[in-house]
């Protein structure tokens, strides 16, 4: 199988090599966010830390960790390491639980952003002569940026479509034969959903691949949107802490996503007690931003629960892989006591054969918690009678409560009843007022 890489000898490197290159990057940096930002300076004095005591990424851990609630805190420019004069953009999470958090750029930042972009592009089959329509957000959201520029840097002809209005994206679509779609996986399936209710057959759609990310989704999801589409769909890991999309990138194994070491150092941690876990456990994972200039993150809490593994892979890459994020450990819902992952009700549905548009209610009535969980039937399914949806009700709500060991209250909705999400699919409305 010839093997297509973007910038070969980064991605195969030895890993003595790479520990190497990630230890001269990790002491320069260091001293460039001690010197340069008074944030972070501060943390590193509380912890009796000095540049001088990190010679390598054996003494990572010596470091304080960085937290969303320091983002908020530093917000906007505490964490900037670099004049502003220096920046040429910014970019922006939504902001939905509180305070956005502002990410800066200098333009080697959005350069190297691209690079590693273009990297997964790559690795999901693409070269010049492919058409890759971007249907991820553009504006402050990092998706539709990021996957553009690396698009650009692979030679593709670039379609920035942004999300939404699925009517024109499958006007460009079937035009132009676009061959790669990059957008949230929520919004993938629902693009299949619409071609199919239009008459397409996966064989009739141009694509060959997709680049998914920006939301959990789950293998069974994934197998329905290569069934739709006709395609191999690609994971994407990023966040705008550490840049955006493009941190870590599946290839065509499909066994977890390799990730651009050379420019963000992974760690796992125990989530309670911070202490570094041994590879190949699950925890948190932690993220270092070696050579990035204007927002350079050091020992970042990204929440994501995970696995790290170097096992070989048939690619050929030895660049360390993640496993898809199992959970997060500010997401996790705590229902009657059982810690409950939304994925883990999703992969109940689409291994039942119903669709990946659905949506979590968690409430507390009398002191007690309540899960209801709203499925949207197709039209074939919907044509069923009162009483058989019934009874479908029923065995989803047990297959639900073997996979969560408490009962849901499963509620089969008619076909369009849930809205659709062109940006991140909100999945949970937790109504319980938890906090004062």
């Amino acid at each position: 199988m010839v093997q297509n890489y973007y910038q070969k000898e980064i991605e195969t490197m030895s890993v003595e090599e790479m520990k190497k290159l990630q230890s001269e990057k990790l002491k320069k940096q260091v001293k460039h966010v001690y010197e340069n930002v008074p944030y972070y300076k501060n943390l590193m004095d509380e912890k009796g830390v000095k540049p001088e005591d990190v010679n390598g990424i054996e003494d990572l851990h010596k470091l304080p960790f960085l937290t969303k609630a320091d983002l908020r805190d530093a917000y906007p420019y505490g964490l900037l390491a670099k004049p502003l004069e220096d920046c040429v953009r910014i970019q922006s999470t939504s902001g939905t639980t509180g305070r956005r958090v502002v990410a800066f750029y200098t333009q080697k930042d959005v350069d190297l952003w691209e690079d590693c972009c273009a990297r997964a592009i790559v690795a999901a089959g693409g070269s010049n002569k492919d058409v890759c329509q971007i249907a991820y957000g553009y504006g402050l959201f990092t998706g539709g940026p990021g996957l553009n520029g690396g698009s650009h840097k692979v030679g593709c002809l670039t379609l920035p479509m942004s999300s939404g209005n699925t009517e024109r994206q499958i006007q460009f679509m079937t035009d132009l034969s676009a061959t790669i779609l990059c957008c949230t996986p929520s919004y993938a399936a629902y693009i299949g959903e619409t071609l199919k209710e239009q008459g397409y057959k996966p064989e009739d759609i141009p694509l060959k691949a997709g680049i998914f990310g920006a939301e959990p989704w789950t293998e069974e999801m994934r197998r329905s949107i290569e069934e739709t589409l006709g395609i191999k769909a690609y994971d994407i890991y990023g966040l705008t802490e550490t840049s955006g999309p493009g941190v870590a990138f599946e290839c065509s194994e499909q066994t977890g996503m390799h990730i651009n070491e050379d420019h963000f150092l992974a760690e796992i941690i125990d989530p309670d007690t911070g202490e570094v876990l041994p590879e190949g456990t699950k925890g948190e994972l932690v993220f270092t931003a070696l050579d990035k200039e204007a927002f350079p993150l050091l020992r970042y809490r990204t929440r994501d629960i995970c696995v790290l593994s170097r096992k070989k892979c048939s690619c050929g890459r030895t660049l360390i892989k993640m496993a898809k994020p199992m959970g997060r450990s500010d997401d996790m819902l705590i229902i009657r006591g059982v810690n409950v992952f939304p994925s883990q009700i999703e992969t109940v549905l689409l291994e039942q054969g119903y669709t990946p548009n659905y949506r979590i209610e968690v409430d507390r009535a009398n002191n007690n918690d309540t899960l209801d969980v709203y499925v949207e039937l197709t039209s074939d399914q919907f044509s069923d009678t009162v009483k058989d949806i019934a009874i479908k009700e029923k065995e989803l709500a047990s297959a639900v409560k073997t996979m969560l060991g408490i009962n849901p209250k499963m509620h089969l909705v008619p076909p369009k009843s849930i809205a659709r999400s062109e940006g991140k699919a909100v999945r949970v409305v937790d109504k319980r007022k938890l906090h004062d």
